[in-house]
């Protein structure tokens, strides 16, 4: 047992026994254990409010949120959304080289509809 321990225990061995105290230090014993007991209760509570202000902040509430967790939400949307222009940009570019190809090359364009290109050249062998 460490020195807390044998204070604690010697202090609830007076109580048990001090049924003969007088009123006021009753009282005054039962105001202080409402006191441990209402320190106790908000303890308990203290991590999940701790973890709380940890993600909004300390020292300046909502308005630390905008810096920490908007501003780099925006810069994330906002490349997100750049991408996405230049990946459709580079498709409509590779179309438009394909249907460049198509439109400039040798065949005809019977030799790219749905009957395919060895039926053209069967056609067009005769």
């Amino acid at each position: 047992m460490n020195n807390e321990q044998q204070i604690a225990y010697r202090i609830k061995q007076y109580l048990n026994r001090g049924l003969d105290l007088d009123a006021g230090r009753l009282a005054r014993l039962k105001a202080a254990r409402e006191q441990a007991l209402a320190r106790q209760r908000v303890e308990a509570r203290i991590p999940v409010v701790a973890w709380a202000g940890d993600v909004i902040g300390r020292s300046g509430g909502p308005s630390v949120l905008i810096p920490r967790m908007l501003l780099p939400m925006v810069a994330l949307i906002l490349g997100l959304i750049a991408v996405n222009y230049w990946r459709d940009s580079q498709l409509a570019a590779e179309l438009e080289e394909i249907d460049a190809a198509v439109l400039t090359g040798d065949l005809p364009l019977d030799a790219y509809l749905d009957k395919g290109f060895d039926a053209w050249l069967k056609r067009s062998s005769y």
